[in-house]
Parts: structure tokens; C-alpha cells; sequence
């Protein structure tokens, strides 16, 4: 996750992003900008996975990346490590089917951190 975003961050400031590649930038920004100010915002419908909670021993989330596109990708997010600090771990397409779909999702080692207590610049909300 966390390479995907820095290539796509390194490609914007080049001005090398193709559509696609803006498209999920500026999703990403959304979705991300959502998280910081609150996980639960309605149009994230974010929820937790019941599969991938107990595959993984901690309570994994799920958050839309598009709103009203059912087949749109989806984010998977956890607690932590530290208090007020969310740690994306997955970026996949939507699972086919509840039962199985979930099986075939691997959440990344690699995590980009959000912490909902800092701004943009990086700075400590008071």
C-alpha cells in the first residue's frame, strides 16, 4: 500500500499519471481524507470483516473507495499501532462473493499510517 501510494504521489509530481492513475490518486485522497476525520463516515460504509478479523487476530475494516459503485475497490484499514493512528494495510477489488471472496484477500506488511490528530502539513491538531 504504502509503495502504491509513493508511486503514485513520485508519477504526480513528475506529470506522468494517466487517467486511471489520477482517478485512484484522487479517490485515494478522498477516502483517506475521510479516515483522518472519521472512519465512519456514511459515504465509506465502513465495516468490519469478520473473515479477516479472525484470520489475522485483530478487527480489520473495510471503506468503499467510490461511493455508489458497488464493484469499486475497497480499502482495508486496522487500529494502531498507536492510539489515534490508522494503519491501512490492503487496497483490493470488491470480493466476488462473501462466502469465498474474502479468502483471496492479502493485507499488505507494508502500512501507510494516518493519524487523525495531525493536519495535512503533518502538525499536531490540538
Amino acid at each position: 500500500m504504502e509503495m502504491l501510494w509513493n508511486e503514485l504521489i513520485s508519477e504526480e509530481s513528475a506529470g506522468t499519471l494517466d487517467t486511471d492513475r489520477t482517478r485512484l490518486l484522487k479517490q485515494l485522497r478522498k477516502v483517506f481524507n475521510f479516515l483522518t476525520t472519521d472512519p465512519r463516515h456514511p459515504s465509506l460504509e465502513s465495516h468490519d470483516i469478520d473473515a479477516l478479523s479472525k484470520r489475522y487476530g485483530r478487527r480489520v475494516w473495510q471503506s468503499n473507495l467510490k461511493t455508489r459503485t458497488p464493484a469499486a475497490g475497497r480499502i482495508y484499514w486496522v487500529y494502531g499501532p498507536s492510539r489515534h493512528e490508522i494503519t491501512v494495510i490492503a487496497l483490493e477489488p470488491h470480493p466476488e462473493d462473501t462466502k469465498s471472496g474474502y479468502e483471496k484477500i492479502v493485507l499488505s506488511s507494508v502500512r501507510l499510517l494516518i493519524n487523525p490528530r495531525t493536519d495535512k502539513s503533518g502538525k499536531t491538531k490540538s
